[in-house]
């Protein structure tokens, strides 16, 4: 795929978004019940390591695995180009070999690994139509999830939000990429779980899995790129109940995110380690 601004793609319709505004605006609050959340494994607790696999006692080993597997590749802990060990990880998750394998063949379903005849499990290539599948589900996908969401997102959500966002800047300032992922993830996932989108955020979480990989990348070599913080804008948003700066700012922060991550795949890296100092946001963090 060759480098390109990828932004151009993306006509935004405003009497569209202004008709959505008015459908919205016009819905009954649906605040998630907590005991729905915890049912998906999503705690309340507004810490990013915190967000994945609080899993309820009743899951079986095999959704503990799944769990684990699809939170390392969402943050960036299974990098591309290297095979997993079912074994070592096994072990490290405190389960068996047979859930580890039953776990695995999910992950393949759904696009996230891929198993080799040999039995290798790795990350599948990122080619230049795969990406392309993978940001135009984002643009389709994540807007509408944050505009089910808007009239769902109470005070004690709104918090946690603004948490997850103040943990992402202070992780990418100290170079955690772990971290930056996790409150990445949490910060986008807190605003689309609110609207009880059950069924949008599960094929989100798919498309997240696919590309997470391949944003430890982005994060080691990102440094001076300054964009205007999308998330800031969101943030504002929901504050203000508008629906159309809300799809905005989702959709220019999924551009301003991808648009980074293709070049970083797709185009050589300029020469030389990227420099130590981290500013406060970047482009990298809009993802």
């Amino acid at each position: 795929m060759p480098a390109q601004d990828i932004e151009s793609r993306v006509v935004v319709n405003f009497e569209l978004a202004g008709a959505l505004n008015e459908r919205w605006d016009k819905m009954s609050n649906r605040n998630p019940n907590p005991s729905d959340r915890e049912a998906e494994g999503v705690t309340t607790t507004g810490d990013a390591n915190h967000t994945e696999d609080h899993a309820p006692p009743e899951l079986t080993m095999q959704d503990r695995a799944y769990r684990a597997l699809r939170h390392a590749l969402i943050v960036g802990k299974l990098p591309p180009g290297k095979g997993i060990s079912l074994r070592i990880m096994a072990k490290d998750l405190g389960v068996g070999v047979m859930p580890m394998r039953a776990a695995i063949a999910r992950l393949s379903a759904e696009n996230a690994v891929r198993v080799h005849d040999n039995r290798r499990v790795s990350i599948p290539e990122m080619t230049a139509e795969r990406f392309d599948q993978l940001m135009q589900a984002r643009l389709l996908l994540e807007p509408t999830c944050a505009m089910r969401a808007l009239n769902a997102i109470d005070d004690a959500a709104l918090a946690r939000i603004r948490t997850y966002d103040d943990q992402l800047n202070t992780s990418y300032q100290n170079g955690d990429a772990e971290l930056y992922m996790a409150a990445n993830h949490a910060f986008h996932f807190e605003i689309y779980r609110a609207g009880r989108s059950e069924i949008l955020t599960h094929l989100l979480e798919s498309v997240w899995m696919q590309f997470g990989p391949f944003m430890r990348k982005v994060f080691d070599m990102v440094d001076t790129a300054r964009l205007t913080d999308k998330h800031e804008i969101a943030i504002d948003a929901i504050e203000r109940r508008d629906v159309t700066r809300l799809k905005l700012a989702i959709e220019a922060d999924i551009l301003d995110g991808m648009d980074l991550l293709g070049k970083s795949i797709f185009t050589q890296a300029a020469d030389g380690p990227p420099s130590i100092g981290r500013s406060r946001r970047s482009a990298a963090a809009d993802v």
